[in-house]
């Protein structure tokens, strides 16, 4: 739904008519109908309780959803496991396990490989153009199209902004070195990796450092310094890549199951709408704060910063481009939202190249 929409249609008239107190009947129920309706939601997410800014997004999301509608309306979040597994989620919503997940869409590409665009494609939309695709130019509307054939309505939960590239226990010259090298990556990105001769391993988060401790996997990505200092992957890798060209600026989602949101009363659904942006908020908020301080902490204990060289860059995005325009080629349904999206990162690159790239240049020195 985009963020006019919402703004029309839920929070004013909510607000006016005390949320804390009553609602609207939802669900069918008349305009004007009085509500205090019991609702206990559980909700799965694919990270777990140390990673504060994802999940915390879904605790943040529950506590306000409880405040607005006066304890009526309780959604109990749950870690990795202990209803479904990390990589389940969406399983766990369409059945109606749980009736709300958090997650990245990317995980599921094997199951339609369009949703990777809810998330993040290689060298695509940064946070803020991701953000303004979904809310503002038509990207929310077409991934739900795509989320209606699991039965499953998405809203976005949050941004991380530009990820690193991961950690890798031998320093990389050139794409030739990647030949051969055992790394955990999701996505679209892992399927590039694997064009250029990388053993790609998916691995919930929680599993990762023991993986690659025990050399199971020589490479890892994660997030960025926050995230990626707590789960301690600098104790085994020394070698700190960037960017991550990967994931310019992934978007996790909230997934509800569709019957359990039309069971909801309209002022719940209101309610929940509203905190989905503040929880969204948070996570962007939360890394931007932390990530640099995270950053020099892990230079300060030996880690080396490198750039991805600039052959290995060349040759990912190339390998990327083909990759999208081979399954557009094949799938209607791909084709139309990658289209859509294609035509929102031209308009919205030459906006940010603009402006906002000349202001970095110059002052991000």
């Amino acid at each position: 739904m985009k963020r006019r929409e919402f703004l029309k249609g839920g929070v004013a008239g909510a607000a006016g008519g005390g949320l804390a107190a009553c609602g609207v009947g939802g669900g069918g129920g008349a305009p004007g109908a009085v509500t205090t309706k019991r609702v206990r939601w559980r909700c799965q997410s694919s990270f777990p309780r140390s990673l504060d800014a994802m999940f915390g997004s879904a605790e943040l999301l529950a506590e306000r959803v409880r405040e607005m509608t006066a304890g009526n309306f309780e959604i109990r979040v749950s870690q990795p496991g202990e209803i479904v597994g990390a990589l389940k989620v969406l399983d766990g919503v369409q059945s109606r396990t749980v009736e709300l997940g958090q997650t990245a869409s990317y995980y599921y590409k094997g199951k339609n490989p369009a949703l990777a665009f809810d998330t993040c494609v290689p060298f695509g939309l940064n946070a803020r153009q991701q953000t303004a695709w979904l809310l503002e130019g038509g990207g929310l509307e077409l991934v739900n199209e795509l989320f209606a054939d699991f039965g499953i309505v998405s809203f976005p939960a949050g941004n991380t902004g530009a990820q690193m590239g991961g950690w890798f226990r031998n320093e990389l010259s050139s794409a030739a070195d990647l030949r051969g090298v055992k790394m955990r990556i999701p996505g679209l990105g892992g399927d590039v990796m694997d064009a250029l001769g990388v053993s790609v391993q998916v691995i919930a988060g929680g599993d990762i450092y023991m993986s690659l401790e025990t050399g199971a996997i020589d490479a890892t990505e994660w997030v960025g310094p926050y995230d990626d200092e707590k789960l301690g992957f600098h104790k085994v890798a020394k070698n700190y890549y960037y960017p991550g060209w990967w994931e310019p600026g992934p978007s996790l989602s909230f997934y509800v199951n569709r019957a359990a949101w039309d069971e909801l009363p309209s002022t719940y659904q209101a309610a929940f709408r509203a905190a989905t942006y503040e929880a969204a908020a948070m996570m962007q908020t939360r890394y931007d704060a932390q990530n640099p301080a995270a950053l020099q902490r892990l230079l300060d204990s030996g880690v080396q910063l490198r750039p991805f060289p600039d052959d290995l860059l060349q040759a990912a995005r190339e390998a990327a481009a083909q990759l999208m325009e081979d399954e557009a080629a094949k799938d209607p349904a791909y084709r139309k939202i990658y289209d859509a999206w294609k035509k929102a990162r031209t308009d919205l690159f030459r906006w940010f190249g603009t402006a906002e790239l000349a202001y970095a240049n110059f002052a991000f020195k």
